[in-house]
């Protein structure tokens, strides 16, 4: 359980500035330990839900189960599209992206927004898919392109 065939990368880094605001898409944002990413909602201060996560792999198979033509991470609402390792195996462990250490704390529900958005039946869509929600242990710098490696407990 704790082997990963490869390390992950992040592909996409997005924040939104408040509850309903649209994403911003950035190259590269600040973490704050205990907190989330500056320029986010939650950078203040949001226990388990400082940074969320979704698989890159995934964002075909929701577009597909929700009939949505183009989808983009910041419909998705997520922090972070992440590729090359599953997001959801890092439930309970700590890993590594970039300078910037983590735990992923819980699954990463779709919410009712997603009916607005991906349209009738968006929220189970992505139901299975939503991604993990992760607290920051150690902050620092976050970059697209950055590795992303288990560390363990």
């Amino acid at each position: 359980m704790s082997r990963f065939p490869a390390a992950g990368r992040v592909e996409w880094i997005g924040v939104r500035p408040s509850r309903g605001a649209p994403m911003d898409e950035v190259e590269a944002t600040t973490a704050r330990a205990g907190g989330g990413l500056d320029g986010d909602r939650y950078s203040g201060g949001s226990g388990k839900r400082g940074v969320t996560l979704v698989q890159a792999e995934q964002l075909p198979a929701i577009a597909a189960l929700a009939r949505v033509p183009a989808l983009t991470p910041t419909m998705l609402r997520r922090n972070l599209v992440v590729s090359g390792i599953p997001v959801i195996a890092l439930k309970g462990w700590r890993f590594r992206i970039g300078e910037v250490v983590l735990e992923g704390t819980a699954p990463c529900d779709p919410c009712s927004q997603m009916e607005t958005t991906l349209g009738p039946g968006g929220y189970n869509a992505m139901r299975g898919m939503g991604g993990l929600c992760a607290c920051i242990v150690e902050g620092g710098e976050l970059r697209v392109g950055d590795t992303v490696e288990w560390i363990g407990a």
